[in-house]
């Protein structure tokens, strides 16, 4: 009998609507779960604050193992955010968002986790530039190289994270470099010495009861931070469930909601609050929740999980005229960002131009001059097409029916 077949589980009751493992672990929020194929089932190994766990769930449940280390139920039930009444939302948003109805029926459950902001934001200074396996890649090697090893497990070692303290000492910017991080290394040493001298962990974990603005701009201060990143951080581990990440994939996703953005060629200070804001007008004080849902769903490893093709392509043909925001009541303590038009953005590219990314993510330079006749043809056949859309959105918006010519 394997190691595997011998494992006591524990449970907590949780649909696969509240909660769906094989999306919310592998969304790219967070970049160290591992899965083994155990009887026709899927099982999940991961480090949480130095502890060795193991996951698995049905219709029904979640099935959890401690297998090194000690950590209560509340403190699992609080890593996953479970508090929050996910399948609400989703019936919330699916009102308000055609293209989000018909995501959710194959993409339930994607789940916003409530990590650890050490180890979630010295991992999303490694994603600039790079790409879910390749971060992956690199927060593995921060643990193994300034970590504590948890335990072997499966033929495998897992480590701790590291502490601020140890990514801060001299030399860690070398040493990074010799494994391949290039310009992050500079960034890590860089804000580990930084947040030391704003109060280390304590000071990281203040911004959770900051709002929104205050709590970004904290983030922006700290090397290899951007709007992007900070977003990121704020949504994944911060507590603030409204903020929106714009990197150059969600600008496209965006741009079938603001069709206007076709004209733009690169997200600046105003397109990026704009996005932003909209989703948060449409989608409420969870919209960073939503958000990640569409971005979820265009993820190709996620939608050869499914075996199908990206709903937000097909679901184009459905916008409509977007309805106001889902109710505040949904969750009376979250926290919406105010009028972003006064922050201050510093570095506003440096963590948008994801030039190594998967096929899926990849976003085309669009053509800034035109070189040949062909390329002219094609642009104004866009052109004409573009125009035909959004005659149409004007007819609908009045209420007419369009006749064929």
């Amino acid at each position: 009998m394997s190691v595997l077949s011998k494992i006591k589980w524990n449970t907590i009751k949780c649909t696969k609507k509240e909660l769906r493992l094989d999306i919310s672990l592998k969304c790219g929020q967070s970049f160290r779960w591992k899965s083994i194929e155990h009887e026709n089932e899927t099982i999940f190994v991961g480090v949480i604050d130095k502890n060795l766990l193991l996951f698995k769930q049905d219709e029904q449940f979640l099935h959890y193992s401690i297998e090194h280390g000690h950590m209560e139920e509340e403190k699992i039930k609080d890593y996953f955010n479970l508090g929050v009444d996910l399948e609400s939302l989703y019936k919330q948003w699916s009102k308000v968002d055609p293209i989000f109805n018909d995501i959710s029926v194959n993409y339930p459950g994607v789940r916003m986790l409530r990590q650890h902001p050490v180890e979630n934001l010295f991992s999303f200074i490694c994603s600039a530039n790079n790409n879910i396996q390749r971060i992956s890649g690199m927060v593995e090697n921060l643990a193994k190289e300034y970590g504590s090893k948890v335990c072997e497990f499966q033929g495998n070692e897992y480590y701790s994270f590291p502490d601020i303290d140890k990514l801060a000492q001299t030399g860690v910017e070398a040493k990074l470099r010799e494994l391949g991080f290039g310009y992050r290394a500079k960034y890590i040493e860089e804000s580990a010495g930084k947040i030391l001298q704003l109060g280390g962990e304590d000071w990281l974990f203040s911004l959770r009861k900051m709002d929104y603005q205050e709590a970004k701009q904290n983030l922006l201060q700290l090397s290899g931070i951007g709007p992007k990143v900070a977003d990121c951080i704020l949504l994944m581990s911060l507590d603030q469930p409204s903020s929106i990440p714009v990197d150059t994939h969600v600008f496209q996703i965006a741009k079938k909601y603001l069709p206007h953005l076709n004209n733009n060629k690169t997200v600046t200070n105003k397109v990026y609050a704009e996005i932003g804001d909209h989703f948060r007008n449409l989608y409420g004080p969870y919209a960073g929740w939503a958000h990640s849902v569409l971005f979820s769903a265009d993820l190709r490893h996620l939608q050869a999980l499914k075996g199908e093709s990206s709903p937000v392509k097909e679901s184009k043909k459905n916008i409509k005229k977007e309805p106001s925001a889902v109710k505040k009541e949904t969750k009376n303590n979250a926290k919406s960002p105010k009028a972003t038009k006064d922050l201050k953005i510093k570095d506003e590219s440096k963590d948008l131009d994801i030039k190594d990314e998967p096929k899926d993510l990849k976003v085309k330079d669009e053509p800034t001059t035109e070189k040949n006749g062909e390329l002219k043809k094609s642009a104004d056949k866009l052109g004409k097409k573009r125009s035909k859309v959004r005659a149409q959105i004007d007819l609908d918006r009045c209420g007419k029916k369009r006749t064929k010519s």
